[in-house]
């Protein structure tokens, strides 16, 4: 049974390496190109609820159009920014990862360690050749 869902970018190197610490741990995701197949209004408000963050906390500034719509202005309102992240999912920050542990924005790619659901795991070098250390810390849902 599939019970763990990454919203994934393959041309972010973030994304990439959270879906490759997920497949490390022996676990098959579905693969969710959000760029390609958005995720509804309400599924986001969903998302952003699970994850106790701010919907201003999930817009994405680097290599999107955040700064030409002026989306720092304190004035767009939550509905608002997120009818911006509908027209234009570019701006919906990744990855975000949907596990029996919880929701979260993997930003580095190893927050989804505390959202897996499997015992410690052997380390895990990420692109760059950073070395991942799992202390085997898991969050509580």
């Amino acid at each position: 049974m599939n019970n763990i869902t990454i919203y994934h970018n393959p041309a972010c190197g973030t994304s990439r390496n959270t879906l490759a610490l997920i497949k490390h741990a022996g676990l098959e995701p579905t693969v969710i190109e959000y760029l390609k197949t958005p995720p509804t209004k309400q599924r986001l408000i969903e998302l952003v609820e699970a994850m106790k963050i701010p919907v201003r906390a999930l817009l994405r500034e680097k290599g999107t159009p955040y700064a030409e719509l002026k989306l720092g202005d304190s004035s767009w309102s939550d509905d608002q920014l997120l009818d911006f992240m509908m027209q234009q999912p570019i701006l919906i920050n990744r990855p975000i990862v949907v596990t029996p542990l919880g929701v979260r924005l993997c930003r580095p790619s190893e927050a989804v360690l505390a959202l897996l659901p499997v015992p410690k795991l052997e380390p895990f070098t990420k692109e760059d050749g950073e070395v991942i250390i799992d202390t085997g810390a898991r969050q509580n849902n």
